[in-house]
């Protein structure tokens, strides 16, 4: 499945699914997967946020009358028949007729996923008190993409765990900037996604096939740097930028890292911040004076 997709959910008591609307090399899909109950879904309808011009219906059963969002009468620019009701000599084999898990896959005639910000459901044969349902929902805003302060490349690190070869990149650069700490491009989001384009771009030249590990950095309580998450590379390495990427969604299941903070001592805390040559890569707040002569470089 894409990366871009829209997740629609609905519940009562006694049936609830999840609508996930998507792009795949080039068509437009919705999985309309149970979670709770079943029923047998006879059409949708979908529409954007305007809510002008006149309103797409079906005849008879298939119909949407009535139904609402938010207490507001819905205004729908497609509905699309996909069975009958009743399940007939078919009974639970009946294609359209999903229990909890099944998931069936509808073809969709659009554009781009702009055009779909509501999603409607006409379903018979359904587990709700009324047997049947016209299930409305729209689309919620997506979760604040988490941000890092710092994220190491690590292709280096001791049998302790410490960095030792690799490469750091900052959100911002620093003022002064007296190392030439590697930093993301002016206005870019510290997102993920934008720190290893920026790795793998001609400016710093990482190759992700040589990664052990990928480290996040974010300003704890006392307004230092500190560990929160780590994503380690599988047997093999990560191939390319997409499976980098796809084990950071499943990684986080697309919700903020919140891995522990390392517990590393104040050495090991400036050693995370310098390269494998000794140069100082960020300044760390080890909590007391540090003199960096004191440490040596492995």
């Amino acid at each position: 499945m894409s990366d871009h997709s829209k997740v629609f959910n609905y519940e009562i008591e006694g049936l609830s699914y999840t609508v996930t609307v998507y792009e795949e090399a080039g068509a437009f899909y919705a999985d309309i997967q149970m979670t709770e109950g079943s029923m047998d879904v006879n059409a949708i309808y979908f529409g954007d946020d305007d809510s002008s011009g006149p309103s797409a219906s079906l005849d008879g059963p298939l119909n949407m009358n009535g139904a609402k969002l938010d207490g507001e009468k819905v205004q729908w620019d497609e509905a699309v028949a996909l069975s009958d009701p009743g399940l007939g000599t078919e009974g639970s084999d009946k294609e359209t007729y999903l229990t909890d898990g099944d998931t069936l896959t509808v073809s969709l005639d659009i554009d781009n996923l702009d055009e779909i910000d509501i999603f409607g459901i006409r379903a018979t044969s359904a587990t709700n008190d009324a047997g049947s349902i016209k299930g409305v929902s729209d689309d919620p805003e997506d979760p604040e993409e988490a941000t890092y302060e710092k994220v190491f490349f690590g292709e280096v690190f001791s049998d302790e765990g410490d960095p030792l070869g690799g490469t750091f990149i900052l959100d911002e650069e620093p003022d002064p900037n007296p190392y030439s700490i590697p930093s993301l491009p002016e206005g870019t989001e510290p997102t993920f996604e934008n720190y290893v384009n920026y790795f793998v771009s001609d400016e710093i030249g990482g190759e992700v096939s040589s990664l052990t590990s990928v480290v996040f950095y974010e300003t704890d309580d006392d307004g230092g740097l500190s560990e929160v998450f780590r994503l380690d590379a599988p047997d093999g390495g990560f191939q390319d930028v997409d499976e980098l990427l796809t084990a950071y969604d499943e990684a986080t299941d697309g919700s903020s890292l919140t891995g522990e903070s390392s517990e590393s001592s104040d050495g090991q805390d400036l050693l995370a911040a310098l390269t494998v040559d000794g140069s100082a890569d960020t300044e760390v707040d080890t909590g007391e004076d540090f003199e960096e002569d004191d440490l040596e470089i492995v």
